[in-house]
């Protein structure tokens, strides 16, 4: 019975481990082979497909595997740098010499699909081979960048190479030239013209990629703002929605690690820390009304999860007013808006009617907040007539009818000063 070949390679040739012969690594006669069928075939893609084909039962696809796809893609040996090596054997037809449309690159991705699918052992090198053909990007031509974004974009909607082959569009160079930002445009919109903005969600969360999008520019340019209309403006607005919906959970989840930490060092609120300051110049005035909805949930519910609640009612309002004086700093820090007061009050409101200990506590609260000015007598006023929710309405509103009055009534005579002044 005669046993399988092993091979190992070192540079420049390869060693036959069961007859210890050296064999050459010399791919100019798989080239010639390669590029005289692709000459034969023309731009007709299917008789390309069955020439691949038929060729991996003649051909060592596996030595040569960069070699089989520098001239798929380029025409012929591409030397670092991306540029097509001189001294070798070049075919007019390949991708980069293709019509750049989107029809032609879905042919052209049908045809690396079959090629892999016959055999199966390419998938790595292919990847390998995209990965180095984006680190190149900058020694091909617009047109060629454009083919070759078109292609990756449809290769990874269909699943036929990973995510993780975008970490080449990372580079430094290519980014701070602006070539990484121009490729995914043409890349993205092939994508999501395959499939959707969940395939690419999925796809990027898989690798871990999912919040790196923002590095598609260099750093003076890293911002949601300057992502969001770069992309949008290119006519990819779902992909900016998706980067700044990534960014928003992202920095939830630094905030809610930043008030954690600050709560268990027992840290005074007299001042909001750095880190959270820094958080609300950035995001906060930029989000949108769900994702302020979540972050005053976020601050109030870590606020009143940090404490063991005395379960008598007649001290919870006590100690409440306590721990709430403490932090009202931060509560004022996330209420800088009419819109995001009303939220803190639908906040408590809720709040006070699930946790029924504190039934009787929520006029209090919203005493306290007041004078802290944490609230403003026009949004207690909205929320009292218009903006509060269901839960334990009837008893919120008897509770705070009084204060209401006292509010309407200390309006009405700011008023009457006002004329008089007048």
């Amino acid at each position: 019975m005669t046993g399988k070949k092993r091979m190992i390679c070192v540079p420049n040739e390869y060693i036959d481990l069961s007859t210890d012969e050296k064999k050459v690594f010399d791919p100019t006669q798989f080239q010639e082979t390669i590029v005289q069928g692709l000459n034969q075939t023309g731009s007709d893609l299917d008789a390309v497909a069955k020439f691949l084909d038929a060729s991996g039962a003649k051909l060592d696809y596996r030595r040569y595997a960069e070699t089989l796809f520098d001239i798929l893609v380029a025409g012929g040996m591409l030397a670092p740098g991306g540029t097509l090596s001189d001294d070798l054997t070049r075919t007019e037809f390949c991708l980069f010499t293709a019509q750049e449309d989107l029809e032609t690159m879905q042919a052209y991705a049908q045809v690396f699909n079959k090629l892999i699918r016959r055999y199966k052992y390419l998938e790595k090198g292919f990847e390998e081979e995209i990965k180095k053909l984006l680190l190149f990007l900058k020694g091909f031509t617009e047109s060629e960048r454009n083919k070759l974004a078109m292609l990756t974009g449809i290769l990874l909607a269909n699943g036929n190479i990973s995510a993780s082959i975008l970490n080449s569009l990372y580079n430094e160079n290519l980014v701070k030239e602006g070539v990484s930002a121009a490729f995914a445009v043409k890349l993205f919109k092939s994508w999501i013209h395959e499939k959707d903005i969940n395939s690419v969600a999925g796809s990027l969360r898989k690798v871990g990629m999912d919040n790196r999008l923002l590095e598609l520019f260099p750093a003076n340019k890293r911002s949601c703002e300057h992502f969001s209309k770069y992309f949008t403006d290119a006519g990819l607005k779902e992909l900016s929605d998706f980067a700044r919906n990534q960014q928003a959970i992202g920095s939830r989840k630094e905030l809610q690690k930043e008030l954690q930490e600050q709560m268990e060092r027992g840290d005074a609120f007299k001042d909001v820390s750095p880190k959270i300051t820094s958080y609300l110049r950035t995001y906060f005035h930029s989000l949108l009304s769900l994702q302020i909805i979540t972050m005053i949930g976020i601050v109030w519910t870590s606020v009143m999860s940090y404490v063991e609640w005395n379960k008598k009612e007649e001290l919870v309002t006590e100690q409440a007013i306590k721990h709430l004086k403490q932090y009202s700093p931060l509560l004022k820090a996330f209420t800088s808006q009419g819109a995001s007061e009303i939220l803190l009050l639908v906040k408590m409101q809720e709040y006070c009617y699930d946790n029924i200990h504190f039934m009787n506590s929520f006029q209090k609260i919203v005493v306290l907040l007041y004078k802290a000015d944490v609230l403003s007598e026009e949004a207690i006023l909205k929320w009292y007539t218009e903006a509060h929710v269901a839960k334990g309405r009837s008893v919120f509103l008897e509770q705070m009818k009084k204060f209401v009055e006292w509010l309407k009534n200390a309006e009405e005579e700011s008023e009457s000063e006002e004329e008089e002044a007048d």
